[in-house]
């Protein structure tokens, strides 16, 4: 994947999509796959913003049967299943267990049959079969949890992903179908010709040099920046998105066997305790924003909030704040309205602009991929049947251990390259066979060998520690990166040219 600004303006493209967060590295996917000559900016990294502070989760959406909100559950457990095919390696089963308590707001025979329901909508794109569980079964799965009013439970499927690299996976596909992107490419402005827009003045973060790129069709897949986009059109263009806040914190120990779907005290809401990467990933919020998106954060009182219910649910596990390891902050791009955050649909839309300029606003990322498809099928004529793939998609057949023996290389980190980057792996051992400094280790929790850096930078386009900390390598889950290990990166980003090739 080459970052060079100077081909955006040799080019005349058929689709410029503004925003490189998971909607517009999937419409650039599809769109290339199609043949479209595309071309995709972001202003800071690939999945920098809301689609790398998610709770990893591809599900149905089990709470949204309490808004009635039938057709976009059975949608996304739909996409689920093509999700679960299309990127194994990077999204996988998820058993989650709900405890259910004397007092909670959905007694026991309410959240069995939601989840009845669930398993009845999903039909043959169901993942697993649920199961109701009695006191003991759910202290037999979950020894942690508090006992004091313990009614029983229910279990059931979802599944899990690493976020921000299923979008990078997706800008990956773009390019391979010939699309050019750029990270750290700010849109200034519109270029419009009769009051139609025809491309974009823009400017290289990195470089420091401004160009243009002109586009048939422009499409802005901003999220929460897309009140900003509007009026960058139009000075009095109308909020279409409005904000709410997500805070997850990761813990150190695994809480909990399984993921946990818990019943807050507070508020009565519900959160998440997940495995995850080893460590726990609790969240998450959900509250009103009204700040500015380049600078969210997850706030003391969140942190409070979601540390102190986790310590009710598990009063035997002894949580102390010092092993939170890290904290971190997104905002759901929601389809402007009023009303409580939690009970705002998730749907997605598309508004065009007076210049034609097309905004996707509002969704969820399980539903990413339709959401590109529909968003496709509005610019040129739907194909009949497309298939979906991801950069490292497909089955590996090689086994780990043999791997292990052929590059002397421990099998732990032989199974990070196939979780990490699936059947691409073998790019990354590539690098290794032709210098054999490659093979050092760089990282022991996770286990990470320089190569994965180089890779990261001259076929990822990581140009900068950041990139490659949280959105190549996820070194941030895991507490403070070693100034070592940063050192490294550093270097190897100087040496790389951040990300050419």
């Amino acid at each position: 994947m080459l970052r060079d600004i100077s081909r955006f303006q040799k080019t005349s493209y058929d689709l410029l999509v503004i925003g490189g967060g998971i909607n517009g590295a999937a419409i650039a996917h599809l769109a290339s796959r199609r043949g479209k000559k595309v071309a995709l900016l972001e202003k800071a990294d690939f999945a920098s913003g809301a689609s790398s502070k998610s709770t990893k989760l591809i599900h149905g959406g089990i709470r949204y049967l309490e808004n009635f909100e039938f057709d976009l559950v059975r949608e996304s457990l739909k996409e689920r299943s093509i999700q679960l095919q299309a990127a194994p390696h990077l999204v996988k089963p998820l058993g989650f267990v709900i405890p259910v308590y004397k007092g909670d707001l959905r007694p026991l025979w309410l959240m069995r049959f939601g989840v009845f329901l669930y398993e009845l909508i999903a039909g043959r794109y169901a993942v697993g079969k649920r199961r109701n569980l009695s006191v003991k079964d759910v202290l037999s799965l979950e020894p942690g949890l508090k006992t004091e009013g313990l009614l029983g439970g229910v279990m059931y499927d979802d599944a899990q992903m690493d976020d921000a690299r299923l979008c990078l996976e997706n800008v990956l596909s773009a390019c391979e179908y010939g699309a050019h992107a750029a990270n750290y490419a700010e849109v200034l402005s519109f270029i419009k010709e009769k009051g139609k827009v025809v491309g974009v003045k823009a400017r290289d973060l990195l470089g420091g040099t401004h160009f243009d790129v002109f586009a048939q069709k422009v499409v802005c897949a901003v999220g929460p920046w897309t009140n900003e986009l509007l009026r960058l059109d139009h000075p009095q263009a109308k909020k279409r998105v409005r904000t709410t806040k997500g805070i997850h914190l990761v813990y150190e120990d695994p809480i909990s066997n399984h993921a946990l779907l818990l019943p807050s005290l507070r508020d009565k809401r519900i959160f998440f305790v997940i495995p995850w990467m080893g460590h726990s990933l609790i969240g998450t919020t959900d509250t009103s924003y009204i700040g500015d998106p380049d600078h969210v954060e997850a706030a003391e009182e969140d942190v409070d909030y979601l540390f102190n219910e986790t310590k009710r649910i598990f009063p035997e596990r002894r949580l102390t704040r010092d092993k939170i390891l890290t904290t971190f902050a997104g905002l759901r791009p929601l389809v402007r309205k009023w009303g409580s955050p939690s009970k705002i649909s998730r749907r997605h839309l598309f508004y065009k602009t007076e210049s034609g300029l097309i905004f996707v606003v509002g969704g969820k990322y399980t539903t990413y991929r339709k959401i590109a498809e529909e968003c496709v099928n509005k610019l040129w004529r739907p194909v009949a049947k497309e298939e979906f793939t991801v950069y490292g998609g497909g089955t590996i057949y090689e086994k780990p251990a043999d791997l292990a023996i052929k590059y002397n290389l421990h099998i732990d980190l032989i199974k990070g390259l196939m979780a990490k980057y699936g059947t691409r792996y073998v790019d990354v051992l590539r690098l290794a066979e032709t210098d054999i400094k490659l093979m050092e280790k760089v990282s022991e929790k996770p286990p990470v060998i320089r190569a994965q850096l180089v890779y990261s930078a001259k076929v990822e386009m990581a140009c900068k520690a950041d990139d490659i900390v949280w959105r190549r390598l996820g070194l941030g889950y895991f507490g403070n990166v070693s100034q070592a290990c940063l050192s490294v990166i550093d270097q190897v980003i100087r040496e790389t040219e951040g990300g050419s090739s």
